[in-house]
């Protein structure tokens, strides 16, 4: 993506210029409702968005989560959602993740607690200015850096992907196999979990290559998993094999 390329051009630069700048300063002012992640609905969405207005309609995420990430998340979707630009911010903060993870140096930079926080704010708003993220992203990715949080960054997104996804009827398949399914079975396998599904969700399916499970294949969707490989039947043939058995049955 070009809009990733350019974040990757800009971390490093920024982050060398940041990491040697003066600690001396003072530390940027974040408004104390964003220090903890554990407020309700309606205080998420304004840390982030424009303020609603008394006839706009409540947003609601489409999947409950929990804890510090979830949380986020839940915030970080409910400004999206006022926005209208639920598709861009995740978007933006996959290339954001993306380009990040590949620049060492400003990885640790991420998860060092003993940066100054301004220091940590000044690196990710310049960031977010030449990749010209949404107001939304941006502010939302200050925040993370002024409560310290961006170590995390990579769990809010995908969490705050969930959510998209929820929102957009879709449904995420893992399916992992020893070597990549041939097109013919990925498009009956898909089918078949369409077919479970039903109307009004589309399955997005991901494969995974694991040369642990030995063969056969494992399914995960939802909450459901469908394991088919060899490994495990190999530890259930193992158990069967081990147990007494009782003649008088």
């Amino acid at each position: 993506m070009a809009m990733a390329s350019r974040v990757r051009s800009t971390v490093t630069g920024v982050t060398k210029a940041l990491i040697s700048d003066s600690f001396s300063s003072q530390r940027s002012t974040v408004a104390p409702a964003l220090i903890c992640p554990n407020f309700t609905n309606s205080e998420q969405s304004r840390n982030f968005a424009a303020p609603a207005t008394p006839k706009e309609p409540k947003i609601k995420v489409p999947v409950a989560m929990f804890g510090g990430s979830g949380n986020y998340a839940s915030a970080l979707y409910i400004a999206a959602a006022k926005a209208k630009s639920l598709d861009k911010v995740e978007s933006e903060l996959i290339d954001f993740v993306n380009a990040t993870s590949k620049a060492s140096t400003f990885s640790q930079f991420m998860k060092d607690l003993a940066v100054p926080a301004d220091t940590r704010v000044k690196a990710v708003t310049e960031i977010c200015t030449q990749a010209k993220f949404s107001d939304v992203t941006k502010n939302f990715l200050v925040v993370l850096a002024d409560n310290g949080r961006l170590r995390h960054v990579d769990t809010i997104a995908k969490r705050f992907s969930d959510l998209t996804m929820a929102h957009r009827g879709e449904v995420k398949a893992i399916v992992t196999t020893v070597i990549p399914l041939p097109a013919e079975e990925e498009k009956e396998l898909k089918e078949t979990l369409q077919h479970i599904l039903g109307k009004g969700k589309k399955v997005i399916l991901e494969q995974k290559i694991d040369g642990s499970i030995l063969g056969g294949i494992v399914v995960e969707f939802g909450q459901k998993v469908f394991d088919m490989s060899i490994k495990t039947r190999a530890k259930q043939m193992e158990r069967f094999l081990r147990d007494p058995i009782n003649f008088d049955a």
